[in-house]
């Protein structure tokens, strides 16, 4: 029995960071699921639109976000790294405005995102299998999502994920590749301009592709993966990055896809966008061509939903938590006290999230994701739905960009993990344009 504890102790020491390319590779895994997260039913839609609407000139738009999004990314996971706790235990640091304001949008945010994620993976599937309207299908998909991620445990999730990153990637790039994109077209699209009435495209494009609140969660993953310290900061920097450079690829190739098949085409009155897409390839390139679109759209959306279904429960749980604890206190916890009583065990097993996954805020957030949004499914426009996600999704992103800058410029973080020029640079520009796109929205809207 003395024997066994050191080797039961050793067992519970968390991985230390690889050094060789060849065990970094092996390590990646929580940046592919920010990406396969984030590059989801928002953006394969708003960028398909997008193409249709105005062809490749706002291709900048795509491009800057995913830009902005890497260095938002690579923000939440250092703030988890260097400091040791979560981004809800930060935003509980700054005041309760921070962890108050989270609460209502996490809320809002998800009756509004249940519907678009189920609407869009319906979509696929009505398109791939008929016999149901996408209504049905999305109700089916709701549900399915639920008891896979009521049941699933992180390292499962995360292989299953990395299947679905490579078939929606290899689909979409492929068909971008089949299409044959008009190169100089290409490149007028890398200069920055606004069309008349793109506003909330850019909106869309800029605040939605790659993620809005599904970022917050990166950190999540990271605790997940057993990584912990400032000694994983250039793992995690390597992760992100490959994460968002695939995601960058991604949103390239579904803009060419859209503004070279249906440019002109009006797709957001209602749901045949998806159908026209797959006829037009179809009649251009032979069955194969549309069914291997289909099967990519359905990963993709897939692969969001799930992402969704659990990076922002776990961070739903984390601020029940956080909302609980005395004045002060969320100083001293961090990372460790995510369900009291459990997460000392969920700690030695080297997995943050095993004790939340079971926790009743965990499963009610699940609930509340998959059973009331069925309602917004019987106004049948699925891509409206989308477009107002990715909408939504800017409001979100001007906060966590200016409370990222408020922290890691803290001595809440040790220096190693400290903002220097370039993140500094970056997040205040993020903060800057999501506020300007932000009233520039609502003054078209409302002025």
């Amino acid at each position: 029995m003395t024997e066994a504890s050191p080797r039961r102790t050793e067992a519970f020491l968390p991985p230390t960071p690889p050094t060789g390319a060849k065990a970094k590779f092996r390590q990646l895994g929580p940046g592919l699921l920010a990406a396969a997260t984030g590059v989801g039913a928002g953006d394969l839609v708003a960028t398909m639109v997008a193409g249709a609407e105005y062809g490749t000139a706002l291709l900048w738009a795509a491009l800057l976000g995913t830009a902005l999004k890497l260095a938002l990314g690579e923000g939440v996971g250092r703030w988890h790294l260097a400091s040791g706790s979560t981004l809800l235990d930060g935003w509980r640091r700054l005041g309760r405005w921070a962890t108050g304001f989270f609460g209502v949008y996490i809320v809002i945010w998800g009756f509004v995102y249940g519907a678009t994620a189920m609407s869009a993976v319906g979509l696929p599937l009505n398109a791939l299998f008929g016999g149901l309207s996408v209504r049905y299908w999305a109700m089916i998909a709701g549900v399915v999502g639920l008891a896979l991620v009521w049941a699933q445990r992180y390292h499962f999730f995360e292989k299953f994920m990395t299947v679905l990153v490579l078939i929606k990637f290899v689909s979409v790039v492929s068909i971008a590749v089949l299409v044959s994109p008009d190169l100089g077209n290409l490149a007028s699209g890398l200069v920055p301009r606004l069309p008349d009435g793109s506003a909330v495209y850019v909106l869309g494009l800029i605040g939605g592709v790659g993620g809005t609140i599904t970022m917050a969660a990166y950190g999540y993953w990271l605790f997940a993966k057993g990584w912990k310290g400032t000694g994983w900061l250039s793992m995690m920097r390597l992760d992100n990055a490959v994460g968002y450079v695939m995601t960058g690829i991604f949103v390239v190739a579904m803009l060419i896809v859209g503004s070279t098949i249906l440019f002109g085409q009006n797709l957001t009155e209602s749901d045949s966008g998806l159908l026209t897409l797959g006829t037009a390839l179809g009649e251009r390139y032979g069955d194969w061509s549309r069914i291997l679109f289909l099967v990519g759209f359905l990963a993709v959306t897939s692969t969001s939903l799930l992402g969704v279904w659990n990076g922002v429960s776990l961070l739903f749980a984390d601020w029940v938590r956080v909302i609980r604890l005395p004045h002060g206190a969320a100083a001293e916890v961090g990372a460790e006290a995510v369900v009291p009583g459990e997460a000392k065990a969920a700690d030695e097993k080297g997995y943050w999230g095993v004790a939340v996954e079971k926790s009743l805020p965990f499963r009610g957030y699940l609930l509340w994701l998959t059973l009331p949004p069925m309602a917004l499914l019987f106004i049948d426009k699925p891509f409206g739905l989308t477009l107002v996600y990715g909408v939504l999704g800017s409001v979100f992103m001007p906060f966590l960009a200016i409370t990222l800058m408020l922290l890691l410029n803290s001595k809440r973080v040790v220096g190693e993990g400290r903002s220097g020029w370039l993140s500094n640079i970056l997040l205040g520009a993020a903060s800057a344009l999501f506020l300007a796109l932000l009233v520039t929205d609502l003054v078209g809207r409302f002025g």
